[in-house]
């Protein structure tokens, strides 16, 4: 029966035989599909993210050039008015100045100059003029090996961080130098390299740039147009920046101003604002101020590990996959428990089934037993009393085997139970003595009964007429296995009564050398020697069969 369930529970389907491999596997697609999601969502958040710091690189670039563009175009404008007036004067330039500061679209700008191109053998007068004009301690400097001098003359807005600036030589620095030459050649205004402004020397360090703008008198009495000076704007790089973007319309990006062309990890930038990222995670624009090549880069804000969206989607799919989980596994645990209970239903009826078989077997071969006792016991009886007499006590002895068989639930019987079920009676007498020895051997229920009769009948003549019948009687019992499948057992009386040498054959021998001898299959050995009763079985042990699963085994049926 075993080994069918075993074969039907092999045959049913993987997920009926793995009833946790559905719902685990249901969790893992459930979570596969949620990673999957949450994977696409972020995705979309990355191209997304894209696509607003490209935005807002174009906005800081559109609005770094708006703000350099309006300046450049402010600077060219009054470069050429001051071209038309041919000498520029305290009053008209303080009057630009004034101009330039209220006009809210020049925001960032620093100190307006103007500088005058000398010769050099002109110098002592132009800074004798200025003297009088009110700049007492007025120099040109520094000196250079050059023919001539662009010397600041008027500087606004003048006050005590600016004493240094007035009369500064453009030329003495080779950074402005350059923007001047650059000015003055292409007739556009030009912004410089980095450069210490002359207003802020206590810091110490590059942290501006200059824009210039070339002023040309027209052209008259047959002279050709030249420059006769310089109007130039400086410019603090961070303030610049600041007029330029508005930090709270960064939304937390990082913004730096570079000179020149950027390509990697280059030195500090002129101005910055916000955080600043790695090279590698930085978005770089070039941009364009009065000509020259800056560049800006553009810190986007560190993202977070996963968007709200995608946290939410993950969430919701984990909750999704163990609800399934559970449900599933409530589920197969459910079906596995009602295919074990049918199998264990089909298991029960068909062990019912053998019971019942068995039992009809049993009851046939101990009502066949019956009648063949009640018929020679009525043969061999005088009167109704030795019949009563007789057959109750046969009745009984299939009674106490039967108890033995009923104890072992109809499986095997030791020998040694057997014998001693039925000469219990007579081993509690103390001037009788009755021994059993043998090693332990198992009997299937049918030879137990078998032997049990006979142990009966062999028990009784000795009561009535053998050793067990007067004081000092001695039986022995011995059994041993002469092969694996055959045990000899041997019944010895001595100290009991002489044999007689003729007797009249009884119920008990007939009984015992053709009923029993018929079921043990084996011949039995009866002998009446002077000295005692001699008998000798040859009982089989067969294989032990559980008794409940006998059905289909129709050997150990016949066996029992």
């Amino acid at each position: 029966m075993e080994r069918k369930v075993a074969n039907r529970v092999r045959s049913q389907r993987w997920y009926l035989r793995f009833p946790r491999a559905v719902p685990v596997g249901i969790f893992l697609m459930v979570s596969a599909i949620t990673a999957l999601s949450v994977y696409a969502i972020e995705q979309v958040e990355i191209q997304r993210s894209d696509a607003q710091d490209r935005q807002m690189a174009m906005t800081v670039r559109t609005a770094v050039e708006r703000l350099a563009g309006a300046h450049v175009a402010y600077l060219k404008a009054s470069a050429a008015l001051l071209s038309s007036e041919g000498e520029v004067t305290r009053g008209a330039f303080r009057e630009l100045a004034d101009q330039v500061a209220k006009d809210d679209t020049l925001r960032g700008g620093g100190t307006l100059g103007w500088s005058l191109l000398v010769p050099v053998a002109q110098v002592p007068a132009f800074e004798a003029r200025m003297r009088k004009e009110g700049e007492t301690d007025y120099t040109v400097h520094p000196r250079t090996a050059d023919t001539s001098v662009l010397a600041i003359a008027y500087l606004e807005p003048h006050g005590p961080n600016s004493v240094a600036a007035v009369g500064y030589n453009f030329f003495g620095d080779p950074t402005r130098r350059a923007a001047v030459e650059q000015a003055i050649r292409t007739g556009q205004p030009a912004a410089s390299g980095p450069i210490t402004l002359l207003t802020d020397l206590h810091i110490g360090q590059l942290d501006g740039f200059g824009i210039f703008a070339a002023v040309r008198a027209p052209a008259r009495g047959g002279e050709p147009s030249h420059v006769v000076g310089v109007l130039a704007r400086a410019f603090h790089a961070q303030s610049f920046l600041h007029a330029a973007l508005a930090p709270e319309q960064l939304n937390a990006y990082g913004v730096a101003l570079y000179d020149g062309t950027v390509t990697g990890a280059e030195g500090a930038p002129l101005a910055a604002i916000g955080p600043q990222n790695a090279p590698s995670h930085r978005l770089l624009r070039p941009i364009e101020v009065a000509g020259r090549a800056m560049t800006i880069a553009l810190s986007p804000p560190p993202g977070t590990t996963l968007s709200n969206l995608s946290i939410l989607t993950l969430l919701f799919g984990m909750m999704v996959a163990a609800l399934l989980l559970i449900v599933a596994r409530l589920v197969t645990r459910q079906a596995a428990e009602d295919r074990a209970a049918l199998a264990w239903f089909e298991e029960q009826a068909s062990i019912r089934n053998s019971l019942t078989r068995e039992l009809n077997h049993r009851v046939k071969n101990t009502l066949a037993n019956v009648m063949s006792i009640v018929a020679l016991t009525r043969r061999r009886s005088d009167n109704i009393d030795d019949f009563v007499a007789g057959l109750t006590g046969r009745i009984r002895a299939l009674s106490a085997t039967h108890d033995l068989l009923t104890q072992s639930d109809w499986g095997t019987t030791p020998v040694q139970s057997v014998l001693g079920a039925e000469l219990s009676p007579y081993a509690q007498e103390s001037d009788r003595e009755v021994v059993l020895r043998g090693p332990h051997v198992e009997l299937a229920p049918n030879d137990a009964l078998s032997l049990g009769l006979a142990v009966h009948e062999l028990a009784t003549n000795a009561a009535k007429y053998g050793a067990l019948s007067i004081p000092g009687g001695r039986v022995e019992v011995s059994w041993d296995m002469m092969t694996e499948k055959l045990a000899r057992i041997e019944w010895r009386e001595s100290g009991g009564p002489p044999v007689a040498e003729r007797r009249r054959s009884g119920f008990g021998t007939e009984l015992i050398e053709k009923i029993v001898a018929h079921e043990l299959k084996n011949p039995v050995s009866l002998r009446f020697d002077l000295s005692g009763v001699r008998c000798t079985l040859i009982v089989p042990v067969r294989q032990p069969v559980a008794f409940q699963l006998r059905q289909g085994a129709p050997d150990s049926a016949a066996n029992s």
